[in-house]
């Protein structure tokens, strides 16, 4: 259960951040450089080498167009009618932002070109971009005619958009013909188009195989994951580092903000922008903390802003990405004095992480891994505090297909990522447990690949204020 990344970025965090940073008395830890959390970070010798790059280059979304139209001839589809942002950005590389206002692409099955009908506040992200051709829109709602941006100020009728969308393509040719989505036309949409189409022009959603291509992480996006991950361990230990400095005097809201203040700085540092568009892309880094009973349940719905105090559970969590890649790490910790109770706790969740390293292979079923971690938390006399699956995979959007859960038969393939959540929550005490990583599964028969440096150990998180 990721955190949503939008919630992470608080408005004026840099700003509590930086008055705790200013108090005479703070010690706060300068920087990562001499770290004492740094210094327990588990060996980076796995092989996957940080990307050096700051987004994936054009050629490869390119390349990810061209696997997706292989798909395209093969089931007799003229091309593909993309509105899903996460697909829109996978399969062109264009970052935009989500509003009210519609935003598509086509591509063509026959050559590798985009055709975008976007809103005209983007045109010129657009037009800089990949964009063979390019209608748009004056903004929503549209009244025909209306472009006070070319001098025509004018009251016409509203445009319904989505069948402008159609006699865009009708125009293009695509009448009669087989045309691909990314989503399921309702009724109403389809009717519209038979009102502009051909009765002989079909619609068919290839949303599952769009996602299948999202879901199995190429090495670049891997590199590029490492990148973003290898930051955020440095955040970690900086807002560990804090906790261990100032304990007691902060709120578990001021320890998030420093930590975030910190992180985002070390990210933008190795970013290079200019300030114009298609650099700096897709950047995301949250913080976010919460202590004491606030931690007892899976998606609490209270604004954390508490004193931390000894003999409460921490948990200090977010996410992190460079253009759009990058996933979600949580530590959980136990602040002395512990009861027998809480360490028992702690330990059958901390066991399943690092089950469910193991039991993560190629060829494994998603269900079958999460099969075993909800028998060794029953069999650990667990079964009160289960709240949900052990994990989701993991994509630019947060959470993604497939699922560590009972349900899910998907078997695993290299490249898969996944969080890493086989929490336990005990309101009734008071405190609960929860940690995330990313997991990727690896080639041939061996355990997953762990995306941070950060251990699982009681000496990073069970710890004495």
């Amino acid at each position: 259960m990721t955190l949503d990344r939008r919630s992470l970025l608080v408005s004026g965090g840099a700003l509590v951040g930086g008055a705790l940073a200013s108090r005479a008395d703070a010690q706060i830890p300068a920087g990562i450089d001499g770290s004492k959390s740094a210094a327990l970070f588990l060996k980076d010798d796995d092989g996957l080498a940080p990307a050096s790059y700051d987004r994936l280059p054009l050629e490869w979304h390119q390349a990810r167009a061209k696997a997706l139209q292989a798909h395209l001839v093969e089931n007799g589809f003229a091309g593909v009618w993309l509105s899903d942002p996460m697909n829109m950005i996978y399969f062109t590389g264009l970052f935009f932002t989500t509003t009210e206002r519609p935003f598509s692409v086509f591509l063509p099955a026959d050559r590798l070109a985009t055709i975008w009908f976007n809103p005209g506040l983007d045109r010129d992200l657009v037009k800089s971009w990949w964009a063979t051709e390019s209608d748009y829109y004056f903004d929503f709602q549209h009244a025909d005619g209306a472009f006070p941006n070319e001098g025509k100020v004018q009251q016409g009728e509203k445009v319904d958009l989505f069948e402008w969308v159609l006699k865009g393509l009708k125009k293009r040719g695509y009448d009669g013909k087989r045309i691909a989505t990314d989503k399921d036309l309702s009724a109403r949409q389809l009717s519209k188009a038979g009102t502009v189409f051909l009765k002989e022009t079909k619609f068919d959603s290839i949303a599952e195989h769009c996602e299948k291509l999202r879901m199995v992480k190429s090495p670049e996006e891997l590199a590029l994951w490492r990148r973003a991950y290898r930051v955020f361990d440095e955040t970690h230990a900086f807002a560990r580092d804090l906790l261990l400095a100032k304990g007691t005097d902060l709120t578990d809201y001021e320890l998030a903000m420093t930590a975030q203040e910190f992180g985002m700085g070390r990210l933008m540092a190795g970013i290079k922008r200019d300030g114009r568009p298609h650099t700096a892309v897709g950047i995301d880094l949250g913080v976010g903390v919460r202590c004491g009973v606030g931690t007892a349940y899976p998606h609490p719905n209270q604004m954390h802003y508490n004193r931390i105090q000894k003999g409460q559970a921490l948990q200090i969590a977010g996410g992190v990405a460079i253009a759009g890649c990058g996933g979600e790490l949580y530590r959980a910790y136990l602040l002395a004095p512990w009861t027998d109770h809480q360490k028992k706790v702690w330990t059958v969740a901390r066991d399943c992480c690092l089950m469910q390293k193991d039991l993560s292979r190629a060829g494994v079923a998603c269900s079958t891994v999460a099969y075993q971690v909800h028998g060794h938390q029953v069999k650990e006399g667990m079964q009160n505090y289960i709240y949900h699956r052990p994990a989701h995979g993991m994509g630019m959007e947060g959470h993604q297909p497939p699922y560590l859960a009972l349900g899910d038969y998907t078997m695993l393939e290299p490249g898969m990522i996944f969080s890493v959540e086989p929490g336990l929550y005990d309101p009734a005490n008071g405190f609960g447990v929860n940690f995330s990583d990313g997991f990727v599964v690896q080639a041939g028969d061996k355990a997953s690949l762990q995306m941070s440096r950060l251990p699982w150990s009681e000496e990073w998180c069970l710890v004495k204020l």
